[in-house]
Parts: structure tokens; sequence; C-alpha cells
């Protein structure tokens, strides 16, 4: 059996992936027989090999096989001179491919006929509203229509970038509906790689450098709110990656519990390890304590980010 997934749309297609794997790992309990491979350098033999091996167990294989097209004398062409076994197979072949397929490719068009296929195009207009409104009732929160738009409007069709954003409010809002002016003070994508500079330098301990950062922001307009909102976000993925990595190593492991995009699971993993996860609790619960001041109104939002930062 063949299955092929394709298109730039990843993170609808790596959801889909994953749920392929997790009905696999259902009904195949061993695992064993799961196999992935880096189609762009893969040999046609090592695959055929691995397709004629026996198992321990009696189990159906499921074999992925990640970004294969460009592979022509190494797979392509050996994979399509044999087409019709592997067609035939009681295992489960799956092409997972990250972009459009070039117009008139032969195994796309092959693959496409043979097996099981969907494509992942990029969500536009209405059906990425919809998919937007989507993943917010997944949280049970609600949102209203001037929102979603602004929150398009703001972040584009990245969905990547928009189920971080979604996360964030739900999380702000604490299942209260999300306005339009939730989402002016929140979402502003630009500064997060700003943002990342703030934590190195309270990881490197340098306290100084994290408050001219985050005053510089201030300067430019940036609402303290929204500041505060995005160091607890980094750090509520700190410590979930600092957690997670002491049982799982590789990055594609996190990626897919967090359901965070793989450069930013890389990204959060290095700065995670200047930290332990005692420390990192430590902190989490002192954005917490702050965050509660200034709801409360026993702290300003300048006064309580300067605080944070002093007592980190």
């Amino acid at each position: 059996m063949i299955i092929f997934l394709y298109g730039p749309d990843t993170y609808r297609s790596r959801r889909k992936l994953n749920e392929i794997i997790e009905q696999y790992k259902k009904i195949h309990k061993s695992g064993l027989n799961l196999r992935c491979f880096d189609g762009e350098s893969l040999d046609f033999q090592d695959f055929k090999d691995e397709i004629q091996s026996v198992s321990m167990f009696a189990e159906k294989k499921l074999i992925i096989l990640r970004n294969t097209i460009k592979n022509e004398k190494g797979f392509k062409d050996s994979f399509l001179a044999e087409i019709k076994r592997f067609v035939n197979s009681d295992d489960a072949i799956l092409f997972y491919e990250e972009k459009e397929m070039p117009k008139g490719d032969s195994l796309a068009k092959i693959l496409k006929k043979a097996g099981k296929s969907q494509e992942f195009k990029l969500l536009e207009g209405q059906q990425l509203k919809n998919w937007v409104r989507k993943e917010f009732a997944g949280y049970r929160a609600e949102i209203n229509s001037g929102a979603v738009e602004k929150l398009i409007d703001s972040v584009g069709n990245d969905l990547w970038q928009l189920s971080n954003e979604i996360k964030k409010l739900v999380d702000y809002k604490n299942k209260k509906k999300i306005e339009t002016n939730d989402i002016e003070l929140l979402v502003k994508p630009k500064i997060e790689t700003d943002i990342f500079k703030t934590i190195d330098s309270l990881a490197s301990k340098n306290k100084k450098q994290a408050l001219e950062l985050i005053h510089r922001h201030l300067q430019k307009g940036e609402h303290p709110l929204y500041l505060l909102s995005m160091i607890n976000f980094q750090f509520r993925n700190l410590l979930t990656i600092k957690n997670l990595s002491e049982k799982y190593q590789s990055p594609y492991a996190l990626s897919k519990i967090t359901h965070l995009h793989p450069y930013l699971v890389k990204k959060n993993y290095t700065q995670a390890q200047k930290f332990s996860l005692g420390e990192l609790k430590k902190i989490y619960q002192k954005i917490f304590e702050v965050d509660l001041s200034v709801k409360t109104g026993r702290l300003g939002p300048e006064a309580a980010l300067d605080l944070l930062i002093a007592e980190i």
C-alpha cells in the first residue's frame, strides 16, 4: 500500500502524518516495524532491504520516506522500475513531501494513481478563517470575527506561527472571549526574535542587558503586558522542552509532542540547556506571581517587568 502526503502547508501535513503514525502504533504495539528515512539521500537498495527483511513480529511495516522526489539516481528511477511490487505490498510505504510537486514529475504522477494521496495547499480566504476558528474551538475558546481577521492580517497563513499565537491568546484570556484589542495587544510576531535575545541575556545572568532590551521595546511603543505575555510564553516552552528532553532527545519527537515548529524546538532546546529544571520552575512561578500582581492592580505593568527581571 502506498500513501502520498505532499504540499507546502507542512503544519497540516505533519499533523496528518502524526495521525497515521499514532494509528499504526495503536494497532502494532511493538513499534519495531516503523521506519523513517531521509529520502533525499536514501539508496534504493537500502530501502529494498528494509522492505524485504523478515520481522520478528507478525506486524505490517510502515516505512516513511521524507522528501524523496529529487533523489533521481539513488532512488527514484529504481523505485519506478519496480513500482508494481510495492503497490501490491501488505506493508505501508508513506511518501512525505514538504513542497509543491514539480509539474509532470513522474514519481508524483504514479504515487497519486497508485495509492491514497492528499495535497496540503496553503490555506487562503474563508478556508483559513475556518481553520483559525476550528483551532480556537479545539481549546474551547471563543473569538469574534473581527479578531479572526486581525489575527490573519498580523500573521498571514503560516499555520505554525498561527498555532503558537492561538495558544498564547487562549492562555492569556483564560476562557474569556478573544476580542480584536487582544490581537492588537498580543500578536506582534516581529518581536519574537528580540525576545529570544532577552531570554539569552537572562540565561547568561546579564540582567542589565535584559533590562536594556526590555526598555528598548517599551520605547518603541510595545505594550508591557504584551512583553510580559511573550516572556511567559517563552519560559513555558522552555520548561516544557526541558522537562521532556530528559526522556526524548530527538527534536522531531519534541516537535510532535509540543506541536511547536521544529525550528522553534531547536532554538528552545538550546536555550533550555542554559537553565536547570529547578530554575525554570522557579522562574515560571515568579512570572505567574508578577502577572497576578498586574491583573489585581498591585503592580503597574512596567514596574512588574523590572521586578521580574530583577528577581530572575
